[in-house]
């Protein structure tokens, strides 16, 4: 594994960077002293943080961190009152909140004036609907304007918002909406992806959804329910609304990630978790106001919420592209807006890698890029730094359930590509074997408490789910979180991919259960087993699908080919099969259980 950097941080870099602002402020010298500071003085840590990204609270916390009940139901800022939602809105009136583009257009900018009087009306549109502070509601859109003030106005309002990916099936968008039961759901007629038009609000429909508010990006006329509205007629015009304040630990948003039961796990965030997200771009992507942050994602995946509020909280400015990030228009868009941070899932890279199609735009306005979601490949990272004349990647990985990062990197050390060059700033985790031993490679587990950590889970229980047999290590209570890294010699980190049974399929985190769900619905399968793997030179994992045989006729390419479609329209049209293997039988723990570990190895070696 390279252990050489591809890139050094000048002085420059450091003394501009927000750590380097903290280190001095704090006497440390040294980045990895200040690291251990904040992870041994969290209370000190998170209170200077929260004092940084300037939080506003409505009511002062008598307490910065309460574990009187236990590190696994830890409180942060006890007994504040806020709106996470008036932190994003401290910026200057004319400053520049959001710019996006359209499909065929040219980049329109939108003041924070602006972006304020929209989530007002829409506060204010679903008051007019009856809605009362603690209904849901719902998203079912790309990452638009809109999609990001409606995401705003419902927690502006006190209304949970359930969002939910445009690229799910209406049998995936169904399952999300019998978990959650929003009173009403945003969507678009249709939405436009490389030239295709694809049905989204006729996907809603199939689901079964409530009452939906509709947004025009055809035009083509559109047929709706009878109980359903055109966005128009739903906005209000009341550019005022008075912000509902709330509890810390009032939910604002349900976001979903795999659950290895096969069942979407409903995670909820809390007024806290946003300042997790923040502070992670703070520190980790280096945001300063007047940044230009863009990350191409959706509301329905951590991410897009992270890009929220890891953006307004600190003054800069979200650039949304409205088509795929792969074509030249993408590449042209950046240069224009002269984004600073671009945050990518390394299969974007890969594509530009060998297309060459971003290589005429001068990026050079990035100061640095992240990447997250899926594990790297060295040389596709080492390409992307030289997209922007030699900037560093920050590298990426948390979850969910922990509203950010649990690994990165920063740019005030070397940067390796494809490397992690640090645990995230007021978290910390141990690597261990499967006999409970301290490790270099092995599977990672929580120290508790963290900032941004989830304490409750929609349809299950929190504590089962993460902290139930495991041990706890040298005194500390430990959090379970199922992926896998590898420590370095130079104390940097390679992710190894998952323990568990869930897996990252282009950014995207799912179980193998729900993969086996509908492949075994195949008549030639008579049970099957889902894994992931990694290619040989790291890079996005491969789908693979071990099965067990019913008698059938079919020739292995209408079985692969069946195998492809059954995921795409049951599950999501961005999973691909990559193989097909058939065996004579699974193989089995004495108790039953699939020996996934065992199938990756067995494909591996091959």
């Amino acid at each position: 594994m390279n252990t050489h950097p591809n890139w050094k941080p000048t002085k420059e870099v450091i003394e501009n960077s927000n750590i380097f602002k903290m280190m001095q402020k704090k006497g440390f010298d040294k980045y990895q002293d200040f690291w251990k500071w904040s992870v041994t003085n969290k209370e000190d840590f998170w209170a200077e943080t929260v004092q940084n990204l300037n939080i506003k609270l409505a009511e002062n916390y008598t307490k910065i961190l309460d574990t009187s009940n236990g590190v696994e139901y830890a409180e942060w800022l006890k007994n504040a009152k806020l709106n996470i939602v008036d932190s994003c809105f401290q910026n200057d009136d004319d400053a520049i909140a959001i710019i996006y583009q359209e499909i065929g257009g040219d980049p329109e900018k939108v003041s924070q004036k602006q972006l304020l009087q929209l989530v007002n009306k829409i506060s204010n549109g679903l008051v007019d609907l009856g809605l009362k502070i603690g209904d849901r509601i719902a998203i079912n859109m790309p990452m638009t304007l809109e999609a990001v003030a409606i995401y705003l106005a419902g927690i502006k309002a006190g209304m949970p918002v359930v969002t939910i990916a445009d690229s799910f099936t209406p049998n995936e968008i169904e399952a999300r909406l019998k978990i959650t039961e929003p009173k009403i759901i945003f969507t678009q007629d249709v939405l436009y992806r490389s030239g295709k038009e694809i049905p989204l609000y006729k996907k809603v429909v199939e689901a079964n959804a409530p009452k939906s508010i509709v947004l025009k990006a055809s035009k083509e006329s559109i047929q709706l329910r009878s109980e359903d509205v055109l966005w128009n007629a739903f906005l209000s015009s009341k550019t005022e609304f008075e912000t509902v304040i709330q509890n810390t630990e009032d939910m604002i948003t349900i976001l979903f990630s795999s659950g290895t039961s096969g069942d979407p796990k409903a995670i909820p965030w809390t007024h806290i978790t946003p300042i997790k997200s923040a502070s992670d771009g703070y520190y980790h992507q280096d945001i300063h106001k007047k940044d230009v942050v863009c990350w191409p994602t959706n509301l329905g995946w951590m991410m897009g919420p992270w890009l929220v509020f890891a953006a307004l909280i600190n003054k800069a400015t979200i650039a949304l592209y409205y088509d795929m990030p792969r074509g030249e228009g993408f590449g042209e868009f950046i240069q224009n807006t002269k984004v600073t941070m671009l945050g990518v899932i390394p299969s974007f890279v890969k594509h530009w890698k060998s297309s060459k199609n971003m290589e005429k735009y001068n990026w050079d306005a990035i100061k640095c890029f992240s990447s997250t979601g899926e594990v790297s490949n060295a040389d596709e990272m080492n390409y992307l730094m030289q997209l922007a004349n030699n900037k560093p990647v920050i590298e990426y990985c948390g979850g969910t359930e922990i509203g950010g990062g649990y690994v990165a990197s920063t740019v005030v050390q070397p940067n390796i590509a494809g490397v992690f060059s640090t645990q995230a700033l007021g978290g910390e985790f141990v690597l261990l074997n499967d006999k409970h031993n301290k490790c270099s490679k092995g599977e990672l587990f929580l120290i508790p408490p963290i900032m941004g950590l989830s304490n409750a889970l929609l349809t299950r229980n929190n504590y089962n789910v993460y902290y139930r047999d495991v041990l706890p290590f040298e005194g500390k209570v430990l959090r379970r979180h199922g992926d896998e890294l590898e420590e370095l010699s130079n104390g940097y980190y390679v992710a190894r991919g998952r323990v568990d049974d869930a897996m990252n399929l282009g950014g995207i985190k799912v179980s193998s259960v729900q993969i086996e769900g509908v492949i075994n619905t195949l008549d030639f399968i008579k049970e099957s087993a889902a894994i992931a793997v990694s290619p040989e030179n790291g890079g996005p994992s491969l789908l693979v699908i071990f099965y067990v045989e019913n008698p059938s006729r079919l020739l292995e390419n209408q079985r692969v080919e069946q195998a492809i479609n059954c995921v795409k329209e049951k599950l999501n049209p961005l999973f691909r099969v990559h193989d097909l293997v058939k065996l004579e039988a699974l193989p089995r723990t004495a108790s039953n259980k699939v020996l996934r570990r065992s199938l990756r190895d067995l494909y591996e070696s091959k």
